[in-house]
C-alpha cells in the first residue's frame, strides 16, 4: 500500500449501519443494478470504498456476491464485527486490485471519488476491475451552476466544502468534469442521474459507465 493510501487510513466510522445519504442513494442504485438484468451466476460485484460494510450487507441481502476494499482501518474493523461473513478487506484504489481480486461484471463506488487525491488513478482502477461490457456505478456530491449559486447566496459554502473534516472532500465534481475523467480512462455510454433533491439542487449524482 502506498503512502497516499496510508494517509487516508484514518477515516472514521462510529458504527456499521447505513447513513442518511443511503436513503436517497440506494433506491436508485438498486434500480440501476436490477436494470442490468444479470443472471444469478453473474451477480458478482466489487465495491471500491466499502467503508463500514453496510452497503455490501444491503446488496448481499438482494442476492449479490460482494467483494470490497476500503483504506479505513476503522471501517473494515466495524465491517468485520458486524458482518463477519462478508468478503471485505483493507485496500484502496492505489493498489493493483484487479491482479488481487480479478474482474467483475459490476463495480460500485459510492461517495468516494470526492475523497481521492489522484482521481485518474482511481478511475483507472475502477476500469481495470471490470471485464469487457461491465458497468461501473459511481456516486459523488453533485455540483452545478444553480446549486453552487444557491449555496453561495445562503452562506453554506464553508459547511459544504468541509475544510475542517479530516479525510473529507477534496474534489468537487460536476457532470462535465466526472464525464471527462471517466472517458479519459476508456469508459463509454455514460449516463447520469441526480438524487436527493430536485435535479438542479441535487445532493448527489450517480454515474453509470460501461467498459467496452
Amino acid at each position: 500500500m502506498t503512502d497516499i493510501s496510508t494517509d487516508i487510513s484514518g477515516y472514521r466510522y462510529d458504527q456499521a449501519d447505513l447513513n442518511s445519504s443511503h436513503d436517497y442513494l440506494l433506491p436508485t442504485v438498486f434500480r440501476l443494478l436490477d436494470g442490468l438484468h444479470l443472471p444469478t451466476g453473474e451477480r458478482r460485484l466489487f465495491e471500491l470504498g466499502c467503508g463500514n460494510g453496510s452497503v455490501a450487507h444491503a446488496l448481499t441481502q438482494r442476492g449479490w456476491d460482494i467483494t470490497g476494499v476500503d483504506p479505513s482501518a476503522e471501517g473494515i474493523a466495524q465491517a468485520h464485527r458486524a458482518y463477519p461473513d462478508l468478503k471485505l478487506y483493507s485496500g484502496s484504489a492505489y493498489d493493483d486490485l484487479a491482479a488481487q481480486y480479478g474482474q467483475f461484471p459490476v463495480v460500485i463506488s459510492l461517495e468516494v471519488v470526492e475523497h481521492v487525491y489522484s482521481p485518474r488513478h482511481y478511475a483507472a482502477t475502477v476500469f481495470s476491475l471490470l471485464h469487457g461490457g461491465g458497468n461501473a456505478i459511481l456516486s459523488t456530491p453533485y455540483h452545478g451552476y444553480w446549486k453552487n449559486l444557491a449555496m453561495a447566496l445562503s452562506g453554506k459554502m464553508d459547511a459544504h466544502f468541509t475544510a475542517l473534516w479530516d479525510h473529507g472532500h477534496i474534489k468537487f465534481w460536476s457532470i462535465r468534469t466526472l464525464s471527462v475523467l471517466l472517458e479519459e480512462v476508456g469508459f463509454r455510454d455514460l449516463q447520469f442521474e441526480r438524487v436527493g433533491r430536485i435535479p438542479p439542487l441535487a445532493k448527489s449524482m450517480i454515474a453509470v459507465a460501461q467498459r467496452p
